[in-house]
């Protein structure tokens, strides 16, 4: 048996990592400012992550939500500490997919109402209902197309009131940066606009901080910088760091009711373990302020670069969408100087490292990427 080719893989086997650097099998070091999707969000191996998922090994690794789990309540307390929605509940599962999915299913019930309005470039996940909502109808399947969602311009509350204001809606759907369609941000007006709406006409607003949430951006999630709260928050990416788990923070508003979710695998010993480790982690190493302050030193040392269309993002979440003449430049990054970067669309490189990464290691990019520039410029 083979595996099923749906990706395509860069000619690089990573065996080892610790912090901000992978090597390879080969015993080649790389920067990583990727962090694999924006998963590794405390680094990687960090000793504390790892020393808390191997203990938990040696008790317990998994057992059902049919019995008590002490993990749970912990990871949820810590968890409403540290992102500032302490009165709210977690609903713990996998992955932001099935985040998305639960977060959609809950305010279906809550309305009794079926239709979603998302943002055009939208990404919220494969499964059915997530991709529905996810503005690629190159992945989705037939089975998936449905009429209940309806896609709008971000930051265009005239279009978002026009079809709320119909009355058929159960949610509206937004990132909290838009991340696979490029870094780009709701603006805190239109949020504070969009909440408001919701308000008044009993819609529920839904925040996918799934790549933008865990600290990315320097707040604990992006919508925080517009002073909103949502009523359902996902997350899952930087939650784990590398461990899959996703989770759905809901407002007080939503009754629970025995059944109206599930999962198997959701909120299992070791994927609590891992998530505790990592708001641990976090908060005792001020993560937030240093992906605020690191985040500033490199849009500080790209800014003006002759290479760069435009810089986007916040934090340690950043887009730089490239002048055409400078393309290669991510491909060059990681066989040239060892530097794992990301993409969105083909123009534009995705800076997404783990929250630890230091200035010094941001300035190793920053003379990378000028020295790439360089050598197609004489090329």
């Amino acid at each position: 048996m083979k595996t099923f080719e749906v990706y395509k893989l860069a000619p690089i086997e990573p065996v080892k990592a610790s912090g901000c650097k992978i090597w390879d099998k080969n015993g080649t070091e790389y920067l990583d400012l990727y962090g694999g999707h924006a998963v590794i969000s405390i680094g990687h191996a960090h000793p504390h992550y790892v020393e808390m998922i191997s203990a938990q090994l040696n008790k317990i690794g998994f057992y059902s939500n049919a019995v008590e789990n002490s993990l749970q309540e912990e990871l949820a307390q810590k968890l409403g500490e540290l992102s500032g929605y302490p009165d709210y509940s977690l609903f713990l599962c996998n992955s932001g997919a099935e985040a998305n999915e639960n977060a959609i299913k809950l305010a279906s019930f809550h309305t009794g109402k079926k239709r979603v309005l998302a943002f055009r470039e939208a990404f919220h996940g494969r499964t059915s209902g997530a991709v529905a909502a996810t503005d690629n109808p190159k992945i989705q399947a037939p089975f998936n197309e449905t009429a209940n969602i309806t896609f709008i311009p971000l930051n265009d509350i005239k279009a978002a009131e026009k079809e709320l204001s119909t009355g058929e809606y159960a949610a509206v759907i937004v990132e909290g940066i838009q991340g696979v369609a490029g870094i780009y941000e709701p603006e805190k007006e239109f949020l504070v606009e969009l909440r408001s709406l919701c308000d008044k006409l009993k819609v529920v607003l839904i925040l996918d901080e799934v790549q933008s949430g865990y600290g990315r951006t320097g707040k604990f999630f992006a919508h925080q910088y517009s002073g909103i709260s949502a009523d359902i928050i996902t997350t899952a990416k930087g939650m784990g760091n590398g461990f899959p788990i996703g989770g759905v923070l809901i407002s007080p508003m939503f009754k629970a009711v025995y059944g109206m979710l599930g999962t198997t695998f959701g909120g299992n010993h070791l994927a609590c373990a891992a998530a505790i480790a990592v708001l641990d982690v976090i908060k005792n190493e001020s993560l937030l302020e240093n992906t605020t302050s690191v985040g500033e030193h490199l849009f500080a040392g790209l800014k003006g670069s002759k290479a760069i269309k435009e810089l986007r993002g916040r934090g340690l979440m950043i887009g730089i969408e490239l002048n055409d003449k400078y393309l290669t430049i991510r491909d060059r990054l990681m066989m040239d100087e060892k530097i794992f970067t990301g993409t969105a669309k083909y123009n534009i490189l995705r800076l997404l490292p783990p929250l630890c990464l230091t200035k010094a290691e941001a300035d190793i990019f920053i003379k990378a990427f000028e020295r790439q520039i360089e050598i197609i410029d004489n090329e």
